[in-house]
């Protein structure tokens, strides 16, 4: 099969690998129907994600077919069309027992980045009964397609944010993990959203999705000056940070009201400084890590999306088939042609 390789040093290739197999009772082969190009990615492409290994096929958002299960997998069958999260998880564990997927002690972040991932034509799905959730018959690939990772981190984030009617909300980064954190945070009914980014062609996005009441070129104007104004001085009661940069961290802060909640839902790729010395007083409570993709979550976000209030259709900018990856990485990465998404169709013979 077809395969995008992470080789190190900065580079990524397409190339042949064998089509993987059934290790472990637990596991599934998938066929990969539609997979993405993630800004973890990016990350792992760079070096600045330490548990990465070379010579792993990349990719860890993707739905699919199953072609094979294990003998230890009960809830799917060969022909199922399955969403399947980025973690890997046993449930059984201290951590997976009270809802800490992320930090399983057998899983957490694998697909992609410590195993082959789904940047193929098929992948091994470890523990596959806790990893894949069943698409409904009325629910389309494309759907599905964000449920698993970039969708279950906005989701994930808005819940542990604590959100409340009354909340104003800065979600700093429209990117598309900041536009589904938008997405999940709206299904809360905030009383105002304010959405940062030096992106035109994003903000427009979220603004005219409706996910979003008022938009912020922070290259145009100051964005903290900008909520001071529309929270009487106080600041934002809930900011989710989710760029990934020390400027945004720092605005992710000062932008915070006295007693307020910042959920870090960012990726870095070097060290941030908590000047507690500058806080002091303002009492915050930061909420940190990595998506806990839990199967209730994975239910959650599936029924949300089959009943229509999350529509991520609005992210799929580019497609093209797994022969083009390569250009696709550096459209993505470079934000050429607007493009928010690479969605990823099977390789074309």
């Amino acid at each position: 099969m077809k395969a995008v390789v992470y080789k190190g040093h900065g580079t990524v290739e397409l190339e042949d690998r064998p089509i993987p197999v059934i290790k472990d009772e637990r596991d599934a082969i998938v066929k990969v129907t539609l997979s993405t190009i993630c800004s973890s990615d990016l990350h792992i492409k760079h070096g600045t994600v330490p548990r990465a290994k070379e010579n792993t096929v990349l990719g860890h958002e993707f739905v699919g077919e199953v072609i094979e299960t294990g003998s230890a997998v009960k809830k799917f069958k060969k022909g199922d069309r399955v969403s399947v999260s980025v973690e890997t998880f046993c449930g059984t564990c201290f951590f997976c027992r009270n809802g800490f997927v992320n930090n399983c002690v057998e899983g957490g972040w694998e697909l992609g980045c410590r195993i082959d991932g789904c940047q193929a034509e098929y992948v091994r799905v470890p523990i596959a009964d806790n990893g894949m959730t069943l698409i409904p018959d009325d629910v389309t690939d494309e759907m599905a397609l964000f449920n698993g990772d970039i969708l279950a981190t906005g989701y994930w984030a808005a819940s542990i944010g604590e959100l409340t009617p009354a909340d104003t909300v800065v979600v700093i980064g429209a990117g598309p993990t900041g536009l589904c954190t938008l997405m999940s945070v709206k299904l809360y009914s905030p009383a105002k959203v304010i959405v940062v980014d030096v992106d035109d062609f994003r903000l427009n996005l979220a603004k005219e999705q409706g996910l979003a009441d008022i938009i912020v070129n922070s290259k145009n104007e100051d964005p903290l000056e900008v909520i001071m104004r529309e929270t009487n001085g106080r600041g934002a009661d809930r900011v989710f940070e989710v760029a990934g940069l020390k400027s945004t961290f720092e605005l992710a802060w000062k932008a915070a009201r006295p007693s307020a909640i910042v959920v870090v839902v960012a990726l870095y790729a070097e060290p941030q400084e908590i000047p507690l010395q500058l806080m002091y007083g303002k009492n915050l409570t930061f909420k940190t890590g990595g998506v806990d993709g839990n199967c209730d979550y994975a239910e959650q976000i599936m029924k949300l999306v089959q009943c229509g209030k999350i529509d991520t259709s609005c992210l799929i900018t580019h497609k093209a088939p797994l022969n083009d990856v390569l250009k696709g990485y550096d459209v993505f990465e470079n934000k050429i042609d607007n493009c928010v998404k690479w969605v990823i169709t099977p390789y074309e013979r």
